[in-house]
C-alpha cells in the first residue's frame, strides 16, 4: 500500500509466505517469551512494585505491557489463518524486546535491576527474580533474531520464485 516494488514498506512484507516463514520453532521461542513475559508480570504483583491497573487505580507502564498478550493471541490467530508471517512476529517482539531492555537496563531505566532484586527479603529469591528478567530478554531476543531470520528466508524464497516466474515468462515455456 506504501509501495511498489520500489522497497518502500509495502503491506505485503509482514506477510511474505504467511505461516510457512512461521515454523515450529519459532513458535516454541514465542511460546519461551510468553512464559517468561508472564512470570515477570507475576513477579511484578509478588514484589508490589511497579505495577498500575487493574492492580491499583493508577495507570502505568505495567498497564500498557499488558496490551501484549492481546497482540500475541492476535499474532497466533492471524498466523494460523495464514495472514500474516515471520514479518509481523519480527516487528512485534523486536518492539517488546526493546521496551523491556530500555525499561530495566541502562541509563533511561525505570526499572532497574535493584526494583527487581530489593523488594525481596531474601537475597537469593530476589536474584532469582533477577535471573528470570535475564531469562526473559534473553528469550525475546532469541525469538526476535530468529523470526527475523525467516522472514528474511520468506523474503529471499520468494524473489526466488519472482524471478524463475520472469524467466519462464520471457521464455515463453510453462
Amino acid at each position: 500500500m506504501f509501495g511498489t516494488a520500489t522497497g518502500i514498506l509495502n503491506l505485503r512484507t509482514l506477510d511474505q509466505r504467511g505461516a510457512e516463514s512461521v515454523d515450529g520453532r519459532l513458535y516454541i521461542l514465542i511460546a519461551l517469551a510468553t512464559v517468561f513475559g508472564a512470570g515477570h508480570h507475576a513477579d511484578h504483583v509478588v514484589r508490589g512494585n511497579h505495577v498500575g491497573w487493574p492492580l491499583i487505580p493508577e495507570v502505568t507502564v505495567f498497564t500498557y505491557t499488558l496490551a501484549i498478550y492481546p497482540l500475541l493471541a492476535l499474532g497466533l490467530y492471524l498466523t494460523l489463518t495464514e495472514r500474516v508471517g515471520a514479518g509481523y512476529w519480527t516487528v512485534l517482539l523486536a518492539v517488546i524486546t526493546f521496551a523491556v531492555i530500555v525499561t530495566h537496563f541502562g541509563p533511561f531505566a525505570t526499572e532497574p535491576p535493584r526494583d527487581v532484586i530489593a523488594p525481596y527479603e531474601n537475597v537469593y529469591v530476589g536474584y532469582a527474580a533477577f535471573a528470570w528478567l535475564l531469562g526473559f530478554v534473553g528469550s525475546l531476543v532469541a525469538a526476535t533474531a530468529y523470526s527475523a531470520h525467516r522472514f528474511r528466508w520468506a523474503r529471499s524464497t520468494e524473489v526466488r520464485g519472482e524471478d524463475e516466474r520472469k524467466r519462464t515468462d520471457r521464455s515463453g515455456t510453462r
